[in-house]
């Protein structure tokens, strides 16, 4: 009874059911021709079958909560660690707690509202209730939009679901990779304000002038252009918009809080890891809100390029100390175009297959010989340069590379490009951690299966024409399908956790850049294998090893 209870529950929103229906669901068994009859003796009440059932769903509740009880009496020993790691993280938090919760209260009341309001156009309807439709707010669609609503930290959040396929369920994966991250600019005079405070000096004693217009604004930060006074250079300020600091930290501690109690509730969940997983989560995100860690990063993929030789084939922003903070990053202005934009590259360069070629050599150099790798690569973040250069932009994501994942990793590139699913197949068993034993030949036949489909994904090039007084002039551009990108790198990590592999999220990051670079190259390059092409370092014996300092 007490699991005809359950699946009854959980195929209906608790929702749609006040009290008393909800009661008489825990008392109805699941079956249809069972359910009416049971209604009938519910309705007599004097059944001694009726007696029975009662009696042993008593005693089941009665077991359950005795073993919950004991739960927490072999837990009491942490107790007291718990109450006063809790205590703390409130501290921390301070007021901006009690306004946080408010603000997500309306959030969840206003995509509650959304959902009841689709849920009434199909409740009626012969098709049934949709699955996802039956998890409430739970459900990948409704939560990514509860996400989105509750600002910056959820937002973060949902990317981080996104590009982490080995840590959640599939169809959260794919539907947050609609997590856009935009959100209306902030007038520009408490950017203002924010630009005094940080730099602690008049601003035209820095800046010749600010654009009050905003180039760019996310979540988190928004960009403006400008010029120094000093030196006339061109630069970019990026702005981290007010408040976003405190906002982080409630809503970080507020889910960590929540992580705790749940593991110290249930110990089965810290088998997950699940506070180990928020811990790294809040690192990264404060990490972003520091420009001073920025700045760093951009710092040394410049001393990487100089220092590798690629200083004249290759560039990222000149940050400008003197008037850049924890808030506040002032960048060299780059001017150039998106590696999509094939028409202003021939305008550029002679070779854009060169180009191609040049922009894989550096980043694949930074796996190895660079304290961090840019793990953003999309098209918004490569360009080309008008001086012909690569132009890396936004080291706001990067990633960092173990050796024996990425000893790994070269392997699984060779085999990839040779198309050796066998020694595919043991690359991953090497990278992925797991404790059973890999049935390697049937494990590469699944792969063969997956990585045979690389070559039907769709990429569209589009070609505008715009004809001006004196010429016409031809652009194209590649339609890049995100959600087969992922799709694929899905099914991959699908069938290797059927095998027991678990990959480190570094793996997913790296993949993921290397499907942007299959895009551009089917732009650029479209008769280029760029795993094959002896142009291409990719292996650590052609590369300078790592080093820890320039």
């Amino acid at each position: 009874m007490a699991a005809a209870a359950r699946g009854a529950v959980a195929r209906t929103p608790l929702l749609l059911h006040p009290p008393h229906h909800r009661r008489l669901l825990a008392q109805v068994p699941c079956g249809r021709g069972d359910s009416q009859r049971m209604g009938r003796r519910i309705i007599g009440a004097g059944s001694r079958d009726t007696k029975r059932r009662v009696g042993v769903r008593v005693f089941a509740r009665y077991t359950q909560a005795q073993d919950f009880s004991t739960r927490l009496q072999d837990r009491a020993d942490e107790l007291p660690k718990l109450v006063e790691d809790l205590l703390q993280t409130s501290i921390s938090t301070g007021p901006r707690g009690a306004f946080r919760m408010a603000q997500g209260i309306q959030a969840v009341l206003g995509v509650g509202g959304e959902w009841l309001n689709d849920f009434s156009k199909i409740a009626n309807t012969s098709a049934g209730i949709p699955a996802q439709m039956r998890l409430g707010l739970l459900s990948p669609l409704y939560l990514r939009r509860l996400f989105e609503r509750m600002g910056a930290t959820y937002i973060k959040l949902g990317q981080f679901i996104a590009s982490a396929p080995t840590l959640f369920p599939a169809e959260y994966v794919e539907e947050f990779q609609n997590c856009f991250d935009k959100a209306p600019a902030v007038p520009y005079n408490e950017i203002e304000s924010i630009l005094r405070e940080e730099l602690q000096q008049p601003l035209d004693s820095v800046y010749e002038y600010i654009d009050p217009v905003p180039i760019a604004s996310a979540s988190i930060a928004q960009v403006h252009g400008a010029r120094l006074k000093s030196s006339q250079k061109d630069v970019v300020i990026k702005v981290l918009k007010p408040g976003i600091e405190d906002t982080l930290v409630a809503d970080l501690n507020f889910i960590y809080v929540v992580a705790r109690i749940l593991e110290f509730l249930n110990p089965e969940i810290q088998r997950t890891s699940l506070v180990g997983i928020v811990k790294d989560i809040k690192e990264s995100m404060l990490e972003e809100v520091d420009f001073r860690k920025e700045a760093t990063n951009i710092e040394a993929f410049q001393r990487y390029i100089e220092a590798m030789g690629f200083d004249r084939q290759a560039k990222a922003p000149f940050v400008y100390r003197h008037c850049s903070t924890k808030r506040v990053l002032t960048m060299e202005r780059l001017y150039g175009g998106p590696l999509t934009d094939l028409d202003s590259i021939r305008s550029l360069v002679p070779d854009p297959e060169l180009t191609l070629v040049t922009a894989l050599n550096v980043w694949f150099g930074s796996l190895i010989s660079c304290e961090s790798f840019h793990a953003d690569v999309h098209a918004g973040n490569l360009w080309l340069l008008r001086d012909g250069r690569i132009g890396f932009l936004d080291f706001g994501i990067v990633g960092r590379i173990s050796p024996r994942t990425w000893a790994a990793m070269e392997v699984f590139l060779a085999s990839f490009a040779t198309e050796d699913y066998d020694a595919m197949a043991s690359a991953l068993s090497e990278m992925g951690a797991t404790g059973k034993d890999i049935n390697v030949n049937e494990f590469a036949k699944d792969l063969e299966k997956i990585f045979s489909s690389i070559q039907d994904l769709d990429t569209e090039v589009i070609v505008a024409t715009a004809r001006t007084p004196d010429a016409t002039a031809v652009s194209a551009n590649v339609v890049v399908d995100e959600r087969q990108m992922n799709a694929l790198f899905l099914d991959l990590v699908r069938v290797s956790e059927s095998y027991g592999l678990k990959f480190p999220r570094e793996f997913a990051l790296l993949m993921k850049q290397l499907l942007y670079f299959d895009r551009y190259t089917r732009l650029l390059a479209p008769s280029m294998n760029m795993l094959r092409d002896e142009r291409v370092n990719i292996s650590s014996r052609q590369q300078t090893r790592r080093v820890d300092r320039f």
